[in-house]
Order: structure tokens, then sequence, then C-alpha cells
């Protein structure tokens, strides 16, 4: 049995109803999105995990929670129709400046990208403070340092940002179509523009050498040496 008004003992197999009671224990107890890959390894005796998941995702269907692909994993969220009445009760962050969304936006979409590759993306200097804002939020995290004189430092993405803006993997960043859909993107579009398909994969580029120890100790308040410059973020 499935559908809106399913629960998990509508399941008749006793061990998939187990696997079923597994998971939900699992997914719900953990602090961050659980991928298919850890929840296979945690139930035991052999389950079509697939199965177990679209099953509980069924149960969940008309609840005031639902069961997500979301960061990778599988999380479980509010009843996007129910959000509203949650607002009151949700912290108050601080929102982010239009330069800093500017950075964010250029980081998933071009990652792994350099401080001076999103300020020539954006046509204005980036202040070090708008990064130190995104690293500090953990939605962007320093990756490597390219190959180039300087070695600057590399940035992309995190399993948070894909958490927090509700995306199952960072393909799922809306493409072209849908942010002219979205009203984002206004005018006339230049001809052969197109916005490149993002990666976030924790394998180095190319072009990419791995953070030594000194990187990540130096983030403790200032940005790497050479990427400390001053400038504007031409807000």
């Amino acid at each position: 049995m499935s559908g809106p008004s399913a629960t998990i003992a509508d399941f008749t197999s006793a061990d998939h109803r187990q696997a079923l009671r597994i998971a939900e224990a699992l997914i719900f107890a953990s602090p961050k999105p659980l991928p298919v890959a850890e929840l296979s390894a945690r139930i035991p005796g052999s389950v079509d995990i697939a199965h177990v998941l679209r099953d509980l995702q069924s149960a969940y269907a008309g609840r005031g929670v639902h069961l997500v692909e979301v960061a990778g994993g599988y999380a479980f969220r509010t009843a996007e129709d129910l959000a509203h009445l949650l607002r009151d009760d949700a912290v108050q962050s601080k929102k982010l400046s239009r330069a800093a969304l500017e950075t964010l936006a250029i980081i998933a979409y071009h990652q792994p990208v350099t401080r001076a590759e999103i300020e020539e993306i954006r046509g204005v200097s980036t202040s070090k403070g708008t990064l130190d804002v995104l690293l500090e939020t953990g939605w962007i995290r320093m990756r490597g340092r390219r190959r180039t004189p300087g070695r600057p430092v590399t940035y992309g993405t995190t399993q948070d940002f894909l958490s927090h803006f509700g995306l199952p993997g960072i393909t799922d960043l809306p493409g072209l179509e849908e942010l002219r859909g979205a009203g984002l993107l206004e005018g006339h579009i230049p001809a052969g523009f197109s916005i490149p398909v993002p990666k976030d994969d924790d394998e180095l580029g190319p072009d990419e050498d791995a953070l030594d120890e000194a990187d990540l100790l130096g983030y403790a308040g200032d940005l790497p040496v050479d990427e400390d410059r001053s400038g504007s973020d031409g807000d």
C-alpha cells in the first residue's frame, strides 16, 4: 500500500518494514542529509534501498514533514505548504549583501574559481570581507591552489550550500531557460551566451594543487597572504 495515507505498518514484508524503520530513524537522527551508500551500509540484510526510500517518501507524502533528496542524500524537511506557519519561529539571519550573492553565484557556476577570476566576471574588485562571510557561512570552501604565478586559492561550494538551497546536487542549479523563466535574465541576451555546467567534486583539476597544512591553519581570520588584497565590491 502506498500514497498519502500510507503508514510504515502498511508495508507487509517484515524485513522491508524493519528496513523502513531503520532508515527512518537514521535519517531523522542525522544532522545532515544521509547518502544512500551510508544508509545501505547501516541497514542489515539484503534490501532494495531505492525501494525503501520510495516507500518511506510515500508514507510521509501527506504529512507535515516530507522525505526529500537534497545535497547528495536524504533528509526530512517541512512540507512546503506549511513553511509559512514556521516563519515566526525561524531564527532571523543577516541577509547577504548583493556583492556576496553575486560572488556566491559565480563560485557555484564557475568553480573552481580564484578571486581574480571572480573579479573578472563581476567587473569589479571583490573585498576580502565578502569571501570571509561566505567561508564563515560554510557555503564555500577553499579547494586548492591554481598552478599560476602567485598560486592563488581556488574556491568551490560545499554540501551545506546544497542543503541550504534544497539542491540534490550542484547540477540542479537552474540553467539558462530556468533563469529566464524566473525573470532573472531580462533584455537581450548576446548570441552564444551560455551558463557553464557546474561541477563540485573533490577531485582537483589538472591546474590545481592541494592545499597544505599552512593554508588550512592560516584561515583563522585573514585569507592566505596571496589572497589578501585590498579592493571594493563595487556596491
